[in-house]
């Protein structure tokens, strides 16, 4: 199991990909409408378990952007639909928040054990 810093690196790795993962949603909505694009999506969990499991160095967790292939297609060979985007938007947004209150909550326990006057 990785140590605090390790930890740490982990939840830091976990606020990028979600701000990837924003970034690529946003996208995928702007394109909502055009004609031959296909939606994108970030691998993040599923390599941070991995990670995990193997004992690997949390700086070397990376999100990586990929394009699903299986989803509907519609008329115009566009495959983004605003209702999963929106869902995922959701999720993404309270996996940030998780990851952004575990930090500081971490953050905070260090900053009360460097303290003198406990």
């Amino acid at each position: 199991m990785a140590g605090r810093a390790g930890v740490i690196e982990f939840l830091e790795a976990g606020l990028r990909a979600t701000g990837l993962r924003g970034k690529v949603i946003a996208n995928n909505v702007a394109n909502l409408g055009t004609a031959g694009f296909r939606r994108s999506d970030v691998r993040f969990e599923n390599l941070l378990a991995k990670a995990l499991d193997s004992g690997a160095d949390p700086g070397s967790v990376k999100p990586e952007i990929h394009q699903p292939h299986d989803t509907p297609v519609g008329g115009n060979g566009n495959d983004v639909d605003l209702d999963t985007e929106i869902g995922q938007m959701i999720r993404n947004g309270a996996q940030g928040s998780v990851y952004l209150r575990t930090l500081a909550k971490m953050y905070k326990q260090m900053e009360l054990a460097m303290r003198d006057d406990i």
